[in-house]
């Protein structure tokens, strides 16, 4: 018996560079799910055409023809029922989501943060990586939760963090991991390998190839790639 892809509704509010890696990823008539709309609260995120260019429906609701939060994201939620989505990724989306629309859609809402959670939650993440000396920094794909780059992971991506690199420079190479990670991770919950439950991450029939896109080998460093 062969499985309808899952539905995806991507929230974005700029260039949308991982909706573009998620919606390459979904060409492939193999993979397991598709992307059904993507919603911006900026009517000038330029990912908005980027998404038209491939026949995707486009929605924009502004967060500044809302009173409050609260009924922004009503608005949102309203639009995602309407496109019967399965599951809701972020990309880029630069708002906090309510309590109730994280509840609504519990278990169903994915996010991709630019560091390996628990470490530097929040923004600025490469110039704080840099600042504490880590030596290994990357991307984390996880569960949505009420409070803000805390729930369950999915799936991590390691790079090394070289001694000549600059925000910049470790931004470029945690980008490429993220466009890697995330449609590797959006699979595996597509495909019911990958589920949350009382606000922990379970895995189910997973096989070798599964595990290993739960981590992303690190790459090269800064230093490493410029050598000859």
């Amino acid at each position: 018996m062969t499985t309808e892809p899952k539905r995806i509704v991507i929230l974005i509010s700029g260039r949308g560079s991982n909706m573009g890696a998620l919606i390459s990823a979904t060409l492939d008539p193999a993979y397991p799910a598709r992307i059904v709309g993507v919603i911006s609260n900026k009517a000038d995120a330029t990912g908005l055409k980027a998404a038209e260019d491939f026949g995707i429906a486009t929605q924009v609701i502004s967060h500044k023809d809302y009173d409050d939060r609260a009924s922004h994201d009503e608005a949102i939620s309203a639009a995602i029922e309407q496109m019967n989505a399965d599951f809701i990724c972020l990309a880029g989306y630069m708002r906090l989501l309510t309590a109730a629309f994280v509840s609504r859609w519990q278990g169903k809402l994915l996010n991709i943060h630019p560091a390996l959670l628990p470490s530097f939650k929040g923004i600025d993440t490469h110039a704080r990586a840099l600042s504490a000396g880590v030596r290994v920094h990357g991307a984390t794909v996880h569960f949505v939760t009420e409070d803000m780059d805390d729930g369950p992971i999915i799936a991590q991506g390691a790079v090394p963090v070289g001694l000549k690199d600059t925000e910049a420079t470790l931004a470029d190479r945690v980008l490429e991991v993220e466009h890697r990670l995330y449609p590797l991770a959006l699979r595996l919950v597509a495909e019911g390998k990958v589920t949350m439950r009382d606000g922990t991450t379970l895995y189910s029939n997973m096989n070798e190839s599964d595990e290993k896109a739960l981590l992303l080998p690190v790459g090269r460093s800064r230093e490493t790639s410029d050598q000859p």
